[in-house]
């Protein structure tokens, strides 16, 4: 099994898309995250939901947590407004790494590895050229990776006790 077989078509956004609408694309897909790209078409950098909803809560809730418990629900209502007027490239972390980056040729191990070590939940498929232009074929997300690999594992037996 290769990247470019496990790859599928994945929602993304660029640094300029408005931050309320991207909160709104990962919601309605229920993603985990999304694939950031640059004005090329390249990826940039992941932006997580977590990262998202950390955009949500506001700076001295982060601080003191205890504090969330002193705001009503009508206030918590509209945490959503902190999005407003915002850019993805707003949202993502000072120091945002490079997504991981996947060959088409690379196995589902190498995809593996690629993404435990550098703790994603997804990772980018690139066709890369020799003119040093690239093109993303797609993303593969943990939880199609993980799928795929059970795909292949043997069957439980059903007299295996489990832990």
């Amino acid at each position: 099994m290769r990247a470019r077989d496990l790859a599928v078509e994945y929602e993304t956004v660029t640094v300029d898309t408005d931050a309320l609408a991207a909160a709104r694309l990962m919601a309605s897909h229920r993603l985990p995250g999304l694939l950031v790209l640059d004005g090329q078409g390249a990826p940039k950098a992941i932006l997580p939901a977590s990262q998202m909803i950390r955009m949500l809560v506001p700076g001295y809730v982060l601080e003191d947590p205890a504090l969330a418990a002193v705001i009503d629900e009508k206030h918590a209502d509209r945490l959503c407004a902190a999005l407003r007027g915002r850019t993805v490239g707003a949202c993502l972390p000072p120091k945002a790494p490079a997504p991981p980056v996947a060959a088409p040729d690379d196995t589902a191990l190498e995809v593996a590895a690629l993404m435990a070590q550098q703790r994603s939940p997804l990772v980018a498929v690139v066709e890369r050229y020799k003119d040093g232009t690239a093109t993303l074929l797609g993303v593969i997300t943990a939880a199609h990776l993980l799928d795929r690999l059970l795909d292949a594992a043997p069957p439980t037996s059903p007299t295996t006790p489990t832990p």
